[in-house]
């Protein structure tokens, strides 16, 4: 049977790939970053701006939808895809950080919690996981997987991955779409041993392709990067590799430079609601008082349509006088730097200079003041 979704490497520099992700929707040029879409929208934008910064997939959240307004709802204004107005290719997680969020229940069949809307008690498993996702309609749905907080003890660790292997296997079995990918999710921790471990038993249930989770949550970058080798050593090279959940452009580059090709992360949305921009020159708050008059754009090279129109002073002033359009063009710009960040390491990729982009990249905007968090 073909698969939903297929993956095609057009150029490798080092482990660095550049590839194409086909999916039912259209293609999605990697290394690629997707905007997250919690509760079938991303945070102030709308669909033509998603198609203006250059998204070309999006992720949206099975927890938060499933509770509202229902995937059943969902499932009869058209999918997600008519729901949302978005007609790209659209991945969905399967809920399981959220969950692990709320301090669940935890025992070999599922996950029991309370709904953060109404604390009404509800029960995921991995098999309603899967159908709750092909009700959404996504392109790619994610399996159940158990997140635990790090650090942990190296016993807890294991438990987790190996409960989320097994509901990986009852995922697969639940499965009823020929037209929608189930990825399986590496899991194991900072251990390189465990992350192996899951690595290769993901690979063996011959998923299309694979999330690396439980990252990207706190830990060291040196620790990160050394979970993911230990775990893309392991993994097809002919499948996809989708980083969950991490977000700030050094650690995006560095985990291209080892082989990972998707990622996704609240980093550029959450951060422009608080006046926060990124840049290729360092990252800084628009709020500071230098910016009152300045009349230039948050980026002089930037091509967004935030810094072609307003300037720093203006941004500012909706900022500090608590405009709500301050989001969307500050939303704007940090997800045009994100993507215009990914299609620059496609092209140097291709060209054979990613070591040189990432490193110049890396140096020109060490001089940030701001923390990353997912």
């Amino acid at each position: 049977m073909k698969e939903a979704v297929q993956f095609s490497i057009l150029s490798s520099d080092g482990l660095a790939r550049a590839g194409t992700l086909t999916t039912p929707h259209g293609m999605v040029a990697t290394p690629g970053f997707m905007p997250v879409g919690t509760r079938a929208s991303v945070r102030t934008l709308d669909t033509p701006d998603l198609h203006a910064v250059g998204a070309q997939m999006v992720l949206a959240n099975t927890y938060h939808l499933m509770l509202r307004p229902g995937a059943e709802v969902i499932d009869r204004l058209g999918g997600l895809h008519g729901f949302m107005a978005w007609d790209g290719p659209i991945l969905t997680d399967s809920g399981g950080y959220q969950i692990f969020s709320l301090g669940p229940k935890i025992d070999d069949d599922g996950a029991s919690f309370r709904s953060t809307y109404d604390g009404s008690p509800v029960r995921l498993t991995p098999e309603e996981a899967v159908r709750i996702q092909e009700l959404l309609g996504p392109d790619i749905a994610m399996v159940l997987d158990e997140c635990i907080g790090l650090p942990a003890p190296r016993v807890e660790v294991k438990a987790a991955m190996e409960r989320s292997l097994r509901w990986a296997e009852r995922a697969l079995q639940a499965q009823s779409r020929s037209d929608q990918a189930l990825f399986g999710i590496v899991q194991g921790g900072i251990d390189d041993e465990l992350r192996a471990m899951s690595a290769r038993a993901t690979a063996e249930l011959d998923f299309p392709g694979f999330g690396i989770g439980g990252l990207s949550v706190g830990e060291p970058p040196a620790d990160r990067n050394r979970a993911l080798e230990a775990a893309i050593a392991e993994l097809p090279e002919g499948k996809i590799r989708y980083v969950m959940g991490l977000g700030d452009a050094e650690g995006v580059l560095d985990a291209v430079h080892r082989g990972a090709d998707l990622f996704d992360c609240v980093w550029p949305t959450r951060l422009a609601r608080h006046g926060k921009v990124l840049t290729t020159d360092g990252d800084f708050n628009i709020r500071r008082a230098e910016n009152t008059e300045d009349g230039g754009p948050i980026h002089p090279d930037c091509a967004c349509s935030t810094c072609q129109r307003y300037s720093r002073g203006y941004l500012r002033h909706l900022v500090v006088t608590g405009e709500l359009t301050a989001h969307r063009l500050l939303t704007i710009h940090n997800l045009h730097f994100t993507l215009d960040l990914l299609r620059e390491a496609r092209s140097a990729i291709v060209d054979g200079s990613f070591s040189e982009f990432r490193a110049t990249m890396q140096r020109r905007r060490k001089f940030s003041d701001i923390e990353y968090g997912g």
